[in-house]
């Protein structure tokens, strides 16, 4: 049966083009656009399986459409050179694939498709178009689906007329309605000034079109009668110009479009000159005049069977063999995830167990007691995950050998998409259906039954076992066997731990803080209100604009597309202007605490257990810190004492027992210290002298005793810029100072810590050279647009280059603590539990008996974490609530 595929060229290299990182080859040619293109191309191939194929392309800048208004897409900017040289280049590319293409003077690339689908749906063809461009749901039918990129041009949405009724409640062809009263930006289609979508959908649900809408303008009210009245011409228009012309006089046919495969020689020429390895690896695609590859890569056979047909000697017997298992749970919290059930693959065979199975003691005790054997290893995908999911069910996983998700976070932590079907296509093998196309998702998400859901845990189980090998080797080749085996994944079953224990709330404290807080800003509500003159809706960025910048005339700082900008950048630069601009600021702030921390936590609070349980990312941050959901106790705001109190409600869940914090101090100045050698800081730590105080005497020039707080407030700001490669336009900014100061305070604190400045130099052109820089336990972070030709991309890449191992040290160096202080409290078993760790704060509660132990092994252990050329220090402190332990 024939299925075609159309391409929107244009829509898709623009999106691959904003949301690939800057690449370039060896010859300084872009390519991050074509690149991304071309993983989304080689999806479609191994997922759609395409009989016949076109990729559309606008032909030039006017079309038929500027013949009845010329500033039709005049609101554009002009395509980025670095977006411009790869056009002729993926036009060269698709030629390698055999893939047709196709364009026309006069016609944009949504017309020629539009011509095309419209032919294939006359013959009842199955088809799928491509693009990044909403406008296209207007062509879905019966037999034409509508993928729209999403996350870039990684996933795909799709869209039949049933969905596009689902989520709009219009029929394919009323989205030209909607763009019709909406308009689009993006185009120059004007629409109806201050009708947006929430608008014109209500307006298309009761009227049914733009002309329905015309017709009716008497049974309109108010400002919407007058806009609609005002605007009837521009809405006629701009429905015109959102049409897609669907009779295109094309010279190409189904027989010009039909798809037989690429040539595997010349696609893979065309990957060498573009230094496509990944891609060359992916496809096993010939070496230089060698055989010919033949496509993707072959689905792999296994038989799979469930528990009840295997019989307990024989499921004994391939758990004792297993080489992966796949624990699949839905949900992002895996406090409350629903487990769906798992897989385990030997060899040829995958045995599958649902939840009901892992339910059933009879079925599956053989499971249950090899889950919670911790000499059984365990390799699989996102375990820490299920671990806890598992955990809440009362079955343990212990043994976990390798993780799948972790290797490919370590291989490269700058990768947005680690589903384990992405990890499958990245590295070559035979794909395995998405989650979404399974269970679906939101309102229609449902787990399958029988064979559906057996099939797709099996193929997970077997894809973890195809990527294990080529994942470790790549630890191997990348030196960081040793990051994964002795930190990474310890950690992870350290953070499951944690993450199980929680920690107690006590929510009278929530409450008490949370009235006082309604008073606070009832209080700065009414003060505003009294300064301004009137009554407004402080949280609406209109109205607050209107007010700051008309009203009381204060200077604009920014402008933004809606209208005046009323960020917090702005407002702090308006601070000294006016008083008001003060109490929004504290207004803002205090109705953050109410509603994200106080609200926010009473929410979380497990009734099962009176505490919260909160979710550690590991492969979230780039430099290799922790990340925490559901809730995030990283970011309880402690500048403000309101902030700093919500830290009251955090008690031990035991009577009578403390909370010890502990915090490593300046940690990323003393490895700074370390990394760049540098003789005057290094003297700093080792002497334990105030770093900020001594870098003031050394840059002013004067003794501790002349050193004023001025001094050494500027001096803190330039020690700590420094690790996040700060210019003087950043320092300016941060002391309140001129650009030429900051750049004068600057070359003399390099002059002085020269050490300092040969490290930031010498980082730069080493990043340069390998494309990467590690951490002192061989992290890696990859940089490829630290080659970049553009400026803005290749500064960012330098500042990253010199902050990124001082980060990232310094965050291996607290999961080296905690993986080692975990180990010492059941080494000596001790009844102290860890419980949170924030950025460079570990959080404990502690018996009474075992406080002053705690107090001086906590410290011991982190200080010793790793050898430094300067010592670690970190501070203790306790109380009766996490509050008092600061």
């Amino acid at each position: 049966m024939d299925k075609w595929v159309l391409i929107d060229g244009n829509s898709i290299i623009y999106r691959a083009f904003f949301a690939m990182p800057p690449l370039t080859n060896s010859a300084g040619l872009h390519t991050n656009a074509v690149y991304g293109f071309t993983t989304m191309l080689l999806k479609l191939l191994e997922e759609e399986k395409p009989t016949h194929m076109l990729v559309a392309f606008d032909a030039g800048k006017v079309t038929f459409r500027h013949e009845g208004y010329e500033a039709y897409k005049g609101g554009r900017e002009k395509t980025p050179s670095e977006l411009s040289e790869q056009f002729p280049v993926l036009k060269e590319l698709l030629q390698a694939f055999s893939i047709p293409q196709y364009e026309l003077p006069g016609y944009e690339a949504d017309d020629i498709i539009g011509t095309l689908s419209r032919m294939a749906d006359e013959q009842g063809v199955e088809t799928v178009v491509v693009s990044g461009d909403k406008d296209m749901l207007q062509l879905a039918s019966d037999h034409v689906t509508i993928a729209l990129t999403r996350k870039g041009v990684s996933e795909v949405e799709r869209y039949d007329p049933a969905e596009i009724n689902e989520k709009y409640g219009l029929t394919p062809l009323q989205i030209i309605d909607l763009k019709g009263l909406m308009g689009d930006t993006s185009d120059n289609i004007p629409g109806i000034p201050g009708v947006g979508e929430k608008t014109a959908l209500k307006l298309l649900h009761e009227y049914g079109s733009v002309e329905g809408v015309l017709a009716n303008t008497a049974a309109l009210k108010g400002k919407m009668k007058e806009k609609v009245e005002t605007h009837q011409d521009s809405a006629v228009m701009s429905k015109r110009l959102a049409t897609i012309f669907r009779e295109v006089p094309l010279e190409k046919g189904a027989a010009e479009l039909t798809y037989g495969g690429y040539d595997a020689h010349a696609l893979a020429d065309m990957f060498r000159k573009l230094e496509f390895k990944s891609l060359l690896e992916r496809l096993e695609l010939p070496e230089a005049g060698g055989a010919a590859a033949g496509g993707p890569a072959a689905a792999p056979t296994y038989e799979v069977a469930t528990a009840a047909s295997l019989g307990r000697s024989e499921l004994t017997q391939l758990l004792a063999s297993s080489e992966s298992v796949y624990i699949e749970t839905i949900g992002d919290n895996p406090h409350q995830a629903r487990l769906v059930g798992l897989a385990v693959a030997s060899g040829e065979r995958v045995a599958v167990l649902t939840y009901d199975d892992l339910m059933d003691p009879a079925l599956s005790a053989p499971v249950r007691g090899w889950l919670e054997d911790g000499q059984a290893p365990k390799r699989g995908y996102d375990l820490h995950k299920a671990e806890l999911a598992l955990g809440w069910l009362g079955i343990s996983l212990r043994g976990i050998a390798f993780d799948a998700l972790l290797a490919a976070y370590l291989l490269d932590p700058t990768e947005s998409s680690q589903t384990l079907a992405a990890l499958v296509q990245r590295h070559g093998l035979a794909p395995i259906q998405t989650d979404d196309a399974v269970y679906g998702k939101g309102a229609r998400l449902q787990v399958p039954e029988g064979a559906v859901l057996a099939n797709h845990l099996a193929a997970k189980a077997d894809a973890v076992r195809r990527l294990l090998p080529l994942l470790s080797e790549a630890l191997e080749q990348g030196n960081m066997t040793k990051l994964n085996d002795e930190l990474e994944l310890p950690l992870a079953v350290v953070l499951a731990g944690m993450e199980k224990q929680g920690i107690q709330v006590n929510p009278a404290v929530l409450e008490d803080l949370g009235a006082e807080l309604e008073k606070g800003i009832s209080q700065y509500m009414s003060d505003i209100y009294t300064h301004a003159g009137m009554e407004f809706n402080i949280g609406s960025p209109k109205q607050l604009g209107e007010v700051l910048f008309e009203k009381l005339g204060l200077p604009v700082i920014k402008k933004t597309k809606t209208g005046y900008s009323t960020d917090a950048e702005v407002l702090e630069k308006l601070e000294p202007y006016s008083e008001i601009v003060k109490m929004i600021l504290h207004y803002r702030q205090l109705t953050k605490l109410q509603s994200t921390y106080v609200e926010g936590l009473l929410k979380e609070i497990r009734r099962d257990t009176g505490k919260v349980h909160t979710y550690y990312r590991q492969t979230i941050a780039a430099t290799g810190r922790l990340s925490s959901q559901f809730p995030n106790l990283q970011n309880i705001p402690i500048r403000l004492e309101e902030g700093r109190r919500i830290r009251k409600a955090f008690v031990p869940s035991e009577p009578g027992w403390s909370i010890l914090a502990a915090d490593y101090s300046q940690i990323e100045l003393r490895v700074l210290a370390h990394i760049s050698g540098d003789e005057k800081m290094k003297e700093a730590f080792i002497e334990d002298a105030d770093i900020h105080t001594k870098t003031a005497m050394d840059v002013f020039g004067v003794t501790a005793d002349n050193v004023d707080a001025n001094m050494r407030r500027q001096a803190k700001a330039v020690n700590f810029g420094i690790v996040y490669g700060i210019s003087d336009f950043g320092l300016s900014n941060n002391l309140g100072i001129t650009r030429k100061d900051a750049a004068r305070f600057i070359e003399q604190y390099f002059a002085v810590f020269q050490g300092v400045r040969a490290y930031m130099d010498n980082i730069v052109a080493q990043a340069r050279q390998d494309g990467y820089v590690t951490t002192l336990l061989e992290r890696r972070r990859y940089l490829p647009e630290i080659k970049a030709s553009n400026f803005n991309l290749r500064s960012f890449a330098e500042r990253t280059a010199m902050n990124t191992p001082i980060q990232g040290t310094a965050a291996d160096i607290i999961k080296l603590a905690m993986v080692k202080m975990d180990a010492e409290i059941r080494n000596r078993g001790l009844r102290s539990r860890m419980l949170l760790q924030v950025h460079d704060e570990l959080v404990f509660e502690v018996p009474p008996e075992e406080l002053e132990l705690m107090k001086t092994l906590v410290p011991e252990v982190m200080e010793s974490a790793i050898a430094l050329d300067v010592p670690l220090r970190a501070d203790v402190s306790y109380g009766d609530n996490w509050y008092e332990a600061k």
